[in-house]
């Protein structure tokens, strides 16, 4: 094996850590949006647990974030903004990159 094909193996294993590091942290942020959404709903233990789930779920919908967005403003109504809500997306994916370090 060449040194190029030694750094094209690199280059594609780093590739493919970073897209699932990126997709595991994408899950966690929206797990964690789900309980914050699930607190402000009034659940709690299982409830919240499983309210965060079908956030989660909701992200498999279609790309990007629209669809996670569009379920929780639906199910919190005036409890929250989309505005609101685009924001503590933003603010729980650096808490989900911090957690996902901290267990690496």
């Amino acid at each position: 094996m060449t040194t190029f094909d030694d750094r094209e193996n690199a280059f594609e294993s780093k590739f493919a850590h970073d897209a699932e590091m990126q997709f595991r942290a994408e899950a966690r942020r929206n797990k964690l949006l789900g309980l914050w959404a699930a607190e402000l709903l009034g659940k709690t233990g299982e409830d919240a647990a499983n309210y965060a789930k079908e956030v989660v779920k909701a992200d498999f919908e279609e790309p990007g974030v629209g669809d996670v967005v569009r379920k929780v403003a639906g199910d919190l109504g005036e409890l929250a903004s989309e505005a609101e809500i685009r924001g503590k997306l933003d603010e729980l994916m650096l808490v989900a990159k911090e957690q996902l370090v901290k267990e690496a």
